[in-house]
């Protein structure tokens, strides 16, 4: 056909060309999203919602499938109870299926029915990172122990299993594993017969355990038993030391062949984790946990950045392959998250840094939003401007959300701006299916809502004064929020030079001092951490269904 007919190819070939671009971009759109897209996602939503089991009504279950801190921002505002129900409810069934590691921690990939009880088991770091944020929001807004336990337990996973020595986390672990004959079968590792249980826990404790996760001599999966909690245990049953089982079975599985470890340290990824570890550490006050983030960020920054900016990938002492736009804006993310729970000026002059480099090689200055590869990679056939959030939030949702924290940090009306030409170019999407952007809606929360703007102020050599105000804003959800914390004399001078609201505050009466503001205009400000912790309180409702309107 190229011999007979060159101008039919060509056309063709034009044809298909304008195709991709089309799909890659997202379709034109000149107003701003409302509150009527939030109200649209629930409709969708609850429509959706497997009112047995949790999740959404589908044979697999993917635990982003339910954007559950979409479902608790909904709640926070509007007071929407079942948004609660569901999210707490598929909490729930997560934390007993089988799709999470009863034994060793973390949650497997996704479940193939939907109960959540049978796994594809292959663990992924993102899915960890997010979850262990999920798991923190839902502590946050119902106080339930056990969500606080779940944190624990995926990050102890993370810690033992998944982080590298100098700091980084690795990115997956595979799902088969190999059995005795030698064989590599899927889920081997993880799952169990009853001989096995009452080998290592006693014949005792190993039908107590077998009761409490519904293990049989017939096995749930290929002759071996899957670890699920029977829907009717609610709590173990009498005489039953559950931790120690845990303790014993982990350590008897360490015997057998592990699944291979993609050991490579993925910069997106790992943005994810370090912003699961900052968040975790400051609410639950496990300075440990911080440590860890902060440990993992140096590291990227030394060994996976240069003058050219950010590397996507390490291994084996060698960083690769240039940057893509989740790179960039999952790493900003986690740095403003350390910011938050340092208060480490440092970290948000990096956050601020890397976004100078989006702006010069992804952003695109016309219509808004940005592309997933730099300006500088060459011979592309189309630039893709990533908006749908698949098993991680698209590149452009947490770039979007990250320009609404730097705006609201920085007073700099040149964020908020780009962010809103953003929200012009996406709007159209979100306006007809809202539920495929949980992330674009997180940011659309953050920019109707009206976010607090905190400061603390300590007096000099006295920043362990500030204690009572943090376990008020902790035990407080608050998604929408920056906290500025220093004491008077250089620390507060150095946050005074990047956050403008910390300008003129002061330690009143040689106490530690809150301001609680929202677009720079304060409260009285307060000595007392209970009044503290009412001005945090008060929420700005979401205008009802029908009765949004554009900003």
């Amino acid at each position: 056909v190229f011999e007979k007919d060159p101008e039919q190819i060509a056309q063709v070939s034009q044809q298909l060309s304008q195709f991709v671009k089309r799909q890659m971009s997202p379709i034109p759109g000149d107003a701003l999203p409302d509150e009527t897209v939030l109200h649209k996602a629930m409709d969708t939503l609850k429509k959706g919602y497997d009112a047995q089991f949790g999740g959404l009504q589908r044979q697999q279950k993917f635990p982003s499938s339910l954007p559950i801190r979409v479902l608790l921002r909904y709640h926070r505002r509007s007071g929407d109870e079942q948004a609660l129900g569901m999210a707490r409810a598929t909490l729930n069934q997560m934390a007993a299926g089988g799709i999470y590691d009863h034994v060793g921690g973390g949650f497997h990939r996704y479940a193939t029915d939907p109960r959540w009880q049978i796994p594809h088991f292959e663990k992924m770091l993102y899915d960890n990172a997010q979850l262990a944020q999920v798991y923190l929001e839902g502590f946050q807004v119902t106080r339930d122990p056990a969500y606080e336990a779940m944190v624990h337990h995926l990050l102890t996973y993370i810690d033992r299993e998944m982080t590298a020595p100098q700091g980084g986390f690795y990115s997956a672990t595979d799902a088969d594993s190999l059995t005795p004959s030698g064989k590599r079968e899927e889920g081997y590792f993880f799952t169990w017969t009853r001989a096995e249980v009452d080998k290592i826990l006693g014949e005792k404790q190993g039908a107590l355990f077998a009761d409490y996760y519904g293990l049989t001599d017939r096995g749930n999966f290929e002759g071996r038993n899957i670890l699920f909690r029977v829907p009717d245990r609610t709590s173990p049953p009498a005489g039953l030391d559950l931790e120690r089982a845990h303790r014993l079975l982990y350590e008897g599985r360490k015997g057998r062949p592990a699944p291979l470890k993609d050991d490579k340290i993925l910069t997106a990824w790992n943005g994810l984790m370090i912003s699961a570890l900052a968040q975790s550490g400051m609410v639950l006050n496990r300075p440990e946990y911080i440590a860890r983030a902060e440990k993992a960020a140096r590291f990227i920054l030394k060994e996976m950045m240069d003058r050219q900016g950010l590397y996507r990938s390490y291994r084996n002492g060698e960083a690769k392959q240039a940057a893509f736009l989740e790179d960039y804006a999952f790493l900003t993310a986690a740095l403003l998250d350390l910011y938050d729970a340092t208060n480490d000026p440092q970290w948000l002059a990096r956050a601020i840094n890397l976004d100078v480099r989006l702006i010069q090689g992804f952003e695109d200055k016309e219509k808004g939003g940005f592309f997933r590869t730099d300006a500088r990679q060459k011979d592309l056939l189309a630039r893709e401007k990533p908006f749908i959030d698949g098993a991680i939030p698209s590149g452009n949702a947490i770039a979007l959300m990250n320009l609404l924290r730097l705006g609201d940090l920085t007073f700099d009306d040149s964020y908020r701006q780009r962010a809103e030409k953003s929200f012009k170019t996406f709007a159209a999407n979100l306006q007809r299916y809202p539920f495929a952007f949980p992330h674009l809606l997180i940011a659309l929360d953050f920019y109707l809502d009206q976010p607090k703007e905190i400061v603390l102020v300590t007096p000099k050599g006295k920043i362990e004064q500030a204690a009572p105000f943090l376990e008020a804003l902790d035990r407080t959800y608050l998604p929408n929020r920056f906290v500025t914390l220093a004491e008077e004399g250089k620390g507060l001078k150095a946050h005074q030079q990047l956050v403008p609201v910390a300008r003129g505050k002061i330690a009143l009466g040689g106490q530690t001092t809150a301001y609680v503001c929202t677009k720079g205009i304060c409260e009285l400000p307060t000595t007392l951490p209970e009044q503290f912790e009412e001005q945090i309180r008060v929420i700005h409702p979401l205008a009802p269904a029908g009765k949004g309107e554009a900003r």
